[in-house]
C-alpha cells in the first residue's frame, strides 16, 4: 500500500518573542525597538537628517541668543512635532508599501496626507523659530549672554540633548548598535561624562569642586565599566563615548559659561 504523505506547514516567520534579547517584557529591550525605528529613520530618510541637524543647529543658536527657559520649551517642542511627524510619515510610507505594490489613487492619497503632517509642523516650527529670534537677531545685547552665563542648568540640559542627538546619528551612520544597546559610540558613556563635564564647570572655584568632581568622575567611570563588563560595549566604544560627551559639554561651556 502507497504511503500517503501529508503536505508540510509552511515555515513560519521568526518571531521577536523568541530572541531572548529582544523580549518585549523588558522594559530595556522596548526602549531599544523604539530607538531603532528612529535609527532606521536616520538611515533611510533624508528629511529626517535634515531635521535632526536644524534641531541641533536650533539648540545652539538658542545658547548663543540667550533664550529664556520658556522660548527653550516652545524651541523643543517645535522641532520634536517636525520629528515626530517625519516619523509616522516613514510610518505610514512603509505600511502602504507592505499593502500594495501596485499604484492605488488611495495610497497616494495617505502618503500625499502624511507628508502634508510633516510640512505642516515644518511651517510651525518655522514661526515659532520666527517669533524666538527675530528680535535677538535684530538687536544682539551681552545682557542675553550675560543671561546663559548664569544659567548652568540650562546649558548642562541642551549639552546633554546634543550629545544624544550625535549619539544617535553616529550609530545611525555606521549602522552598529541602538541609542541603548551595543555600537559605536557608547550612549551611557557620554551622557555619563558629559555629566562629569558639566560638574567640572558648575563647581569650579566652589570650596568642595575637587570631591565632588572626584566622586562624579567616579560615577562616570563606573556607568562605562558595566557596559564592557555585560559585553554590551568594548571598551573602544566606551572611550569614544566619553571622548563624545567631554568635548561636546566642554565645547558648549567653554563658549558660553
Amino acid at each position: 500500500m502507497a504511503q500517503v504523505t501529508r503536505p508540510s506547514s509552511p515555515p513560519q516567520p521568526p518571531s521577536r518573542e523568541r530572541r531572548p534579547e529582544a523580549d518585549r517584557s523588558s522594559l530595556i529591550s522596548s526602549f531599544n525597538f523604539a530607538f531603532e525605528g528612529v535609527i532606521y529613520a536616520l538611515r533611510t530618510q533624508r528629511n529626517m537628517r535634515i531635521h535632526f541637524g536644524a534641531a541641533a543647529l536650533v539648540l545652539i543658536a538658542g545658547l548663543a541668543l540667550g533664550v529664556s527657559r520658556v522660548e527653550l520649551l516652545a524651541l523643543l517642542i517645535a522641532a520634536g512635532l517636525v520629528i515626530v511627524a517625519e516619523l509616522l510619515n516613514t510610518a505610514v510610507e512603509a505600511a502602504i508599501d507592505v499593502a500594495t505594490t501596485s499604484f492605488d489613487p488611495r495610497a497616494k492619497v495617505a502618503k500625499d496626507v502624511a507628508a502634508g503632517a510633516v510640512l505642516v509642523c515644518a511651517f510651525i516650527a518655522v514661526g515659532v523659530g520666527y517669533l524666538v529670534f527675530a528680535e535677538r537677531l535684530q538687536s544682539p545685547t551681552t545682557t542675553v549672554l550675560t543671561r546663559v552665563r548664569e544659567s548652568p542648568v540650562h546649558l548642562t540640559v541642551i549639552a546633554g540633548i546634543l550629545v544624544l542627538l550625535i549619539v544617535v546619528a553616529v550609530k545611525a551612520a555606521t549602522g552598529r548598535g541602538t541609542t541603548l544597546r551595543g555600537g559605536l559610540p557608547s550612549g551611557h558613556a557620554a551622557i555619563a561624562f558629559a555629566g562629569w563635564a558639566a560638574v567640572l564647570f558648575i563647581t569650579a572655584g566652589s570650596r568642595h569642586n575637587v570631591l565632588v568632581a572626584s566622586i562624579t568622575f567616579l560615577m562616570a567611570l563606573l556607568v562605562a565599566q558595566t557596559r564592557v563588563e555585560a559585553g554590551i560595549h568594548s571598551t573602544v566604544e566606551v572611550i569614544y563615548g566619553a571622548v563624545v560627551g567631554v568635548l561636546v559639554t566642554l565645547a558648549i561651556f567653554q563658549v558660553w559659561a
